[in-house]
């Protein structure tokens, strides 16, 4: 028999179902680590299953959020950490769907690779369990898809998507802001999952020091810290604080998405003197000689979540947000403007 009529396999064409299935079995009790009331099924199925708490709300509406991780994945491979991209992809989706107010209740993944390596695929579901848990969510399925040819070796893409739940009446967004509203930052743990194709560029040109210490970790543990996610902290404070809207800080800065939750006729104004942007925003900065105008536009700056109350909660806001871990601060305010709604920044802060 010659080499053509040899019956093919379908791991002769370089995909592996056996590994397939080994690792739903290493990443199970990993899912059902975080399961959470309303889960009905656990991993093997063709669909999860979840039951809606409906008895605690009047107008139940259903909040959905998919998103990536970015190129922050080509610095994970060059520095071969998978363990806390997962926490990034939860934290990207959860934390867009919890500035409609909602509260997250479960969790799916999209995991692609040329070739699955066991031990990768298994750390990066770890991360995502991790992130599930932070995020008071439940991890209930997923996919892996083995595609020879489509990645190079050892590389591997990832998508999430996440469903939230949410009182009709209690949806926040620019319908509740007012000219005279406050604005609080609420601090980053790094540029998160956004600006890395900027960011490997200016690494490129500073000769990819990622060795470096900055104040205290190195250049490429600050690039790779995993995205805060703010769920647990702000969820109970949402309507304790009538909190009128949240921003979630990603790609477009400041600049871009605060914009996303203002009422025609009304401006943000950002007192830049009001915080001291992270050290690995200020090297960035520095190396990439980006003009302040293009940092606040592309990355968060320190500034991962934006709340919009009334004036006369802030003191509370900052004590109660202090309590819960976060690091907050008045960011500035919200005024009349004429014309769209927009950003301006104040002060002699920044970078």
């Amino acid at each position: 028999m010659t080499s053509s009529e040899r019956p093919l396999s379908y791991r002769d064409a370089g995909v592996d179902i056996d590994a397939g299935v080994s690792l739903v079995e290493r990443i199970a009790p990993l899912a059902r680590s975080t399961f959470r009331p309303g889960v009905l099924t656990g991993l093997g199925g063709f669909g999860a299953l979840f039951e809606v708490p409906l008895d605690r709300y009047r107008e139940p509406v259903l909040v959905s959020g998919t998103d990536g991780v970015g190129t922050k994945l080509k610095l994970a491979w060059r520095l071969q950490r998978h363990d806390t991209l997962g926490i990034d992809l939860v934290a990207m989706c959860v934390n867009d769907i919890l500035v409609t107010g909602a509260e997250p209740l479960f969790f799916l993944d999209y995991f692609a690779t040329g070739r699955l390596q066991l031990e990768v695929g298994e750390a990066v579901v770890r991360g995502i369990a991790e992130g599930c848990r932070r995020a008071g969510c439940a991890l209930t399925g997923g996919e892996t898809a083995e595609m020879p040819g489509m990645y190079a070796e050892g590389e591997y893409d990832l998508a999430g998507f996440a469903v939230g739940i949410a009182e009709r009446s209690a949806l926040l967004g620019p319908e509740r802001v007012r000219a005279g509203d406050a604005l609080i930052g609420i601090a980053s743990s790094g540029p998160h999952s956004n600006g890395y194709s900027l960011i490997r560029k200016i690494l490129e040109r500073a000769g990819e020091p990622l060795d470096l210490d900055l104040e205290g970790a190195t250049l490429g543990e600050a690039l790779l810290a995993p995205t805060r996610i703010y769920c647990r902290s702000l969820q109970p404070l949402i309507p304790a604080l009538e909190i009128h809207a949240l921003a979630h800080i990603t790609g477009g800065g400041l600049t871009d998405n605060l914009p996303r939750v203002l009422p025609a006729g009304t401006m943000a104004e950002v007192d830049l003197a009001s915080w001291t942007w992270p050290a690995v925003f200020r090297w960035l900065q520095d190396q990439g000689r980006v003009p302040r105008e293009e940092m606040l536009r592309t990355f968060n700056c320190g500034v991962g979540m934006v709340a919009l109350l009334p004036e006369a909660r802030v003191g509370q806001a900052l004590q109660r947000l202090e309590a819960a871990g976060e690091t907050a601060w008045r960011l500035g305010r919200v005024v009349a403007a004429e014309g769209g709604p927009g950003v301006r920044f104040v002060g002699a802060g920044g970078a």
